[in-house]
Parts: structure tokens; sequence; C-alpha cells
């Protein structure tokens, strides 16, 4: 099956800021209700948040803002069915809300995502639509331009994709801004597994200088997979000089200097400051993929007991993390 929610769904720069960029009509509600809410997301406590925000619905059951925040919790948590219909009552309640509507791609998005076949196709072509509907309301969302040139480069044409669709959409936000046109670029060829392009675009799009953290730190997701330290060690630079407080940059450092085998102490560190910071949110590299890469390190000091000690700590922190998995089978067959 197509991954119809291919799309980098959860996107942050700092999770609180996230979260009134995301909702600007947040302020008109409970404001000591939503201050609690976010700082509950923020310290990856979803049900507190859903709890509040239930809370607050129930006094403010027309505010559409409380319900895509209550989406955004809830997919968090992967209760898709439930991250669905908040988001539907939140379009309901703000129609023109270029915002909303993407969330609520986002939420279809994931739901295709873990739907059966002919569910996941109607699923799919929601998700094209809410991120349309995004664009269409503000041209200026570059996040909702990223979904929808991500969509259709991923999605077949029996459910509304195609690259044809997606290059006119390239090519006007490379207009509005060169290192998003780059990256949607790169993004683009990734989907059509070309990845000498993909590498070509994504080194472009972090020369153009992203404007946002969050950016820098995709292509940086982009990096790790393609275990480029080089470009992990540059990702690193812009990230801390946009966003100094931002854990991200200690994470793709120590594992850029894994990769390369050089000053293994300090990617220790690194990597450990980053698990002690680091907020327990998808936005930011899992603490279970931390402990991977600790565990290449101690495999780099040839640490056999060291190593299976961090995979192990990845894999009480996630049993499906596959890497992990397959790193303990290495280990027990030199």
């Amino acid at each position: 099956m197509f991954r119809a929610g291919a799309v980098r769904v959860y996107n942050a720069i700092g999770v609180v800021v996230l979260c009134l960029a995301l909702l600007p009509g947040l302020a008109g509600a409970d404001s000591s209700a939503l201050d609690a809410a976010m700082q509950a997301f923020a310290r990856g406590d979803y049900n507190k948040s859903i709890e509040i925000l239930k809370n607050a619905s129930a006094s403010d059951s027309r505010n559409g803002d409380l319900y895509a925040l209550l989406s955004r919790s809830y997919l968090q948590l992967e209760q898709y069915d439930a991250a669905v219909s908040a988001g539907e009552k939140a379009v309901s309640l703000s129609p023109e809300n270029s915002e909303i509507h993407r969330l609520l791609g986002e939420a279809y998005g994931a739901k295709a995502d873990h739907a059966s076949m002919l569910s996941a196709y109607s699923f799919a072509r929601k998700t094209q639509k809410e991120f349309e509907a995004a664009v269409r309301l503000d041209a200026h969302n570059f996040e909702a331009m990223q979904n929808l040139i991500e969509y259709d480069c991923a999605a077949p044409g029996m459910v509304g994709g195609g690259e044809d669709k997606a290059q006119p959409l390239i090519q006007k936000l490379m207009s509005m801004d060169a290192a998003e046109g780059h990256y949607a670029a790169g993004n683009c060829r990734e989907q059509k597994k070309d990845y000498a392009s993909a590498d070509l675009e994504m080194a472009k799009a972090l020369e153009c200088k992203p404007k946002a953290a969050k950016r820098i730190y995709d292509i940086g997701d982009y990096c790790l997979k393609r275990k480029n330290a080089a470009q992990l060690l540059a990702v690193a630079d812009q990230g801390e000089r946009l966003a100094p407080q931002d854990p991200r940059g200690k994470f793709y450092r120590g594992v850029a200097l894994i990769l390369q085998g050089q000053k293994l102490d300090d990617a220790g560190k690194l990597l450990r400051d980053y698990l002690q910071t680091a907020p327990m949110n998808s936005e930011y590299p899992r603490p279970w993929t931390a402990h991977y890469w600790l565990g290449q390190l101690e495999e780099r000091r040839k640490n056999a007991a060291g190593a299976s000690a961090e995979y192990e700590a990845a894999l009480k922190l996630n049993a499906k993390y596959k890497p992990a998995q397959e790193a303990v089978k290495q280990l027990g067959n030199p």
C-alpha cells in the first residue's frame, strides 16, 4: 500500500510556539485552560492536554482552535479516529482557516496509513482535499504546500497523485522561498527514489538558509537517512545559529561525529544532553533513536556490552524499532 500519509505531519520550531503559531485564534478562548493544555502538550503529556481541552470545549463548544489542538493531541497518541473527529469539528467551526484544514489533512493522512486498503483510498482523497483547501486559503502556508507536494509525489494517480501536479507547485514555491522550493524538490525526488537528485536539492535548500529551524531539521532528517555526516554538521551549525535553545542541534551533531568516528566522547555527551533536554514529542528525534546512536558509538569503541545496553534501552522505549532490533541481531552474530 502506498503511504498516503507520507507527509511530515508534525511541524514545529518549538512546541509552545508551535501551538500558538498553528492555532492563531487560541487567544480568544479560555487562556488559562489553553496555557495548561499547551504546557502539557509541550512536555508530551497528551492525555492531560486532551483532558484539559475536552473540559474547555464543554464550555466553549464553538471554538475551532480548541478542537484543532485536540486533534493534534490525539494524533500524537496515534488515536486516529479521535484525531479525525476533532479535526472535522475544527474545520466545521473555522472553515476559512488554512492551518486548520492542513491539520485535518494530517489526521486523514495518518488514518489512511493505518486503514484497510479500501478505506485508505477514501482517506487519501480527503487528505489531498484538505491540503488543497489549506493552500487555496493561504498561498503562504508553506507547510501546507509542502504537504500537498509530497502527497502528489508519493500517491498514485488512482487517488489523485502525480508528479505532474507537484511540479508547478514546486516552481511556485521556489519563486516565493528558494529554500522551501529546493526542499520540496528534494523531497519529491526522494519519493521517487532518485537519491542523487534529492541529495543535490537538499544541499541547495540548506545553502539557501531556511528561515525556520523546523525546515533545517527536516533536512537533517533526510541527511540522517543518507548518513551524510558533513551535511548533518552543516544542519547542526545552521540550526544552532537560528535557534540556540533548540536541543536538536546536539542530536544531529552527535550523530555526525559518530558517523565520522571522531570525538566520540563529545558525541556521547551531546546525545546524552539531548536525552535530558528534548521533549518527549514527535517533532523531535525520539529517545530510542538517540539510544540507538549511542549503541553505534559503543560499537565504534569495540564495547559490545555497552552497545547492547543502549540497543536494549532503545527497544525498551519502542519494541518495534527496527534499527535497534537489527543491531541486536548483528551483535549476536558477529
